[in-house]
Formats: structure tokens, C-alpha cells, sequence
């Protein structure tokens, strides 16, 4: 019987004594913008792959390799060494589908940040604004007042109103729990419209957490994809423009 949360380090990683460490999250959420970055930047920066986390409060389902052997659904851990700390990186194919599961996976993540030594967590997210957007913004939450001139300083907009819901799912609660805990968190929420997958956000977020930590990521390809999807927006605006004239043209 598989357990309710099952965390396992690779056999190859076996020094635990990091430097400086912080925590970057970036599981699927809305426009999987923080997937999209924390992804991209394990790709160019070579990161490795030091664990796996297994839940029953992941979704009833397997996934199927591009091979066609299926395996359950995961989470996963990266490590990637820079100049004078270390990354550690969370990403995965879902997150919980029940509330109790986003509180015990979310302790479960923090378990791994503090056995890491790990003092400053950034969660990375989209923030849904229901309509196409061309130059998104990065919202920012932090879990201490004190984080947030260096924050603002990185370009991250706070606006009191937004996000108005609050932020759901482990980008909000390792915030809450974090703080709990004594570690300082983040929260970088690129705007997206959040009916696609939105590079052009990510992007946004990429540059500012690049600033933040002081790792320099090429961002040529994820700025490509970027480029690529902001013809497909310009072509979505233009159509829903011609239909709002179109519907305007049958009005008195």
C-alpha cells in the first residue's frame, strides 16, 4: 500500500549540507506559469534530480511515458549548485485534488525545505485576469512585511486588492505555513489570462526571480515561446475586436 505522502532521495544524492540555500516552487497552477519557469530554468541551468514525492492526494490516474510505459503521478526535487548557494527546485505533474491534501503536502514540501536548510522559499505562480493580456505584470505576496522593499525592488507589483481571493493551492500556502515555521516565502504571480498556457507571463516572472536570487538564466527560448504566443494573442484581440464591432454594427 502506497502511503499517504512518500518522500524519496535518489541513492546519488547524499550530501545533505547545503549552501544558502532557497526553495523555488513551481507546480501547475493557472497558465502554468510557475511550471513553465521552474522547468525551464532546471533545463538551462543543468539542474539534477535528487527526489521523488508520492501521494494518494495526487490524482487517481497514471501517467503515460512517450515509451508507453505508465508510471503514478509525481512531484519532484532538483538541485542545482550556483557561485554561492544552492537551488533546490519543486515541480511536478499536479497538485493535490483535496484540501486536506494541499495542508499535508504542503508540510511535507516545507519537511523537505527545513531537512535542506532551507531559510527563503519563492513560490511562483499565474494571476487569472480573465481577459488576454500583452505585458504582464508580477504581483507579489510575501509572508513578512520585511521582504517587501526587496521584492518592490525587483520590479514586483503589490496591489492591495489583488490577488483578491487569495492564493490557493501550495504557491499560497507555503506562505502561510512557511511563516509558521520561521522561513521566510515569496510569492511571484505573472498576469495571465489564464485560458492558455502562457509563456509571455512566464517570461515576466523569469526576470524577476533571476534578479531576486542572482542567478543569471538565458531566457532566449522561453522569450522565443514568448514571441511565438504573443502573435497567437495579437490574432485572439484582433478577432474579438472585429466581433464586438460586428455586434455593435447590429445595434440601432
Amino acid at each position: 500500500m502506497i502511503d499517504d505522502i512518500s518522500i524519496r532521495y535518489l541513492d546519488t544524492f547524499t550530501d545533505k549540507n547545503l549552501t544558502n540555500p532557497v526553495l523555488i516552487g513551481g507546480l501547475p497552477g493557472i497558465g502554468q506559469v510557475g511550471k513553465l519557469v521552474a522547468e525551464y530554468m532546471i533545463h538551462m541551468l543543468g539542474a539534477e534530480k535528487i527526489g521523488e514525492i508520492h501521494s494518494i492526494y495526487l490524482p487517481p490516474q497514471v501517467i503515460i511515458e512517450e515509451n508507453g510505459v505508465a508510471r503514478l503521478p509525481r512531484n519532484e526535487i532538483y538541485l542545482y549548485k550556483a557561485e554561492d548557494r544552492h537551488i533546490v527546485f519543486l515541480v511536478g505533474d499536479f497538485q493535490s485534488t483535496s484540501n486536506e491534501g494541499h495542508y499535508l503536502m504542503t508540510d511535507a514540501y516545507l519537511d523537505i525545505a527545513a531537512e535542506l536548510g532551507v531559510k527563503r522559499i519563492y513560490t511562483l505562480g499565474g494571476f487569472g485576469v480573465g481577459h488576454l493580456v500583452n505585458a504582464p505584470r508580477v504581483l507579489g505576496a510575501t509572508n513578512h512585511e520585511e521582504l517587501k522593499a526587496e521584492i518592490d525592488a525587483a520590479g514586483v507589483t503589490f496591489d492591495r486588492d489583488e490577488p483578491g481571493g487569495g492564493i490557493i493551492g501550495a504557491a499560497g500556502l507555503l506562505l502561510g505555513m512557511g511563516g509558521v515555521r520561521g522561513i521566510d516565502a515569496v510569492c511571484l504571480m505573472g498576469e495571465t489570462s489564464g485560458y492558455i498556457v502562457d509563456p509571455m507571463s512566464a517570461a515576466s516572472v523569469l526576470a524577476v526571480l533571476s534578479k531576486l536570487i542572482a542567478v543569471p538564466v538565458d531566457p532566449t527560448q522561453l522569450n522565443d515561446r514568448a514571441a511565438e504566443m504573443e502573435k497567437v494573442v495579437q490574432g485572439l484581440l484582433e478577432s474579438e475586436k472585429m466581433q464586438r464591432d460586428e455586434e455593435l454594427s447590429y445595434i440601432g
